[in-house]
């Protein structure tokens, strides 16, 4: 394991771009793991702002995410199809047909986490996925568990979840609670991870997650275990 600690939110996002930014240069058909939320809002817009100097070409990549919210189509404004879209797809050449979000309003759900779960293994697995982590340690959203789930499935969100989420929704209540996530297994499949982590509020699970015991009740604790991990985390 790396772990980069950095001095603020724009120094966590400039090394995580640098590191996305070498896989794409080294590898023009990288397929990247993307994560939604605020931690890697920064590291979107250093990536658009290299894109538009010149100095990145998205248009071989696909990119895979970990999750959506059930119930939500790409067209709610709430909906991670659509924070995609807004904080980074539409302002790069990457190729639409190649960007994948689970549907989270798909007939068959169950059929849907197989499709998501094949398509991973169709490209050849992740070439660098990146993560957040959440004040329980879920990563995507692999909520603390009994066991670590290895394939993309529907999660019931936890309260902790819910509570964070509610400051995008107008209210509480329209906060879904339930949502589509990959797998530990799509996750630790992954040639590269990076994990970011800012705030102060995150550094209790940070320690816990990565220099606690390996447990599904802090699931990014499994990330000890691979071979090529990042953790880059900013206090402040």
């Amino acid at each position: 394991m790396n772990f980069i600690t950095v001095s603020n939110y724009d120094e966590l996002s400039r090394k995580g771009a640098n590191i996305i930014a070498a896989q794409v240069i080294q590898k023009p058909k990288s397929v990247l793991g993307l994560a939604t939320g605020s931690s890697p809002v920064g590291i979107y817009r250093e990536l658009i702002a290299r894109y538009e100097a010149g100095d990145l070409d998205f248009s071989k990549v696909k990119s895979i995410n970990l999750d959506e919210y059930l119930g939500l189509d790409g067209s709610n404004d709430q909906s991670y199809r659509y924070f995609m879209q807004k904080n980074l797809f539409d302002h790069i050449n990457i190729d639409p047909a190649n960007t994948y979000v689970p549907n989270g309003c798909a007939e068959d759900v169950a059929a849907e986490c197989e499709a998501y779960d094949a398509r991973i293994e169709d490209f050849g697995g992740i070439d660098l996925q990146l993560l957040g982590i959440g004040l329980d340690g879920h990563i995507g959203f692999n909520e603390p568990a009994d066991i670590f789930e290895k394939g993309t499935h529907v999660v019931d969100l936890h309260e902790s979840t819910i509570e964070a989420n509610a400051r995008f929704f107008a209210s509480r209540d329209e906060v879904p609670t339930k949502a589509v996530t990959m797998g530990m297994g799509g996750i630790m499949q992954a040639k590269k991870v990076l994990l970011i982590a800012n705030g102060a509020a995150k550094k209790e699970i940070v320690q816990k997650a990565f220099f606690g015991p390996i447990t599904p009740l802090v699931p990014a604790s499994i990330l000890q275990l691979h071979s090529d991990l990042t953790v880059i985390y900013s206090e402040n």
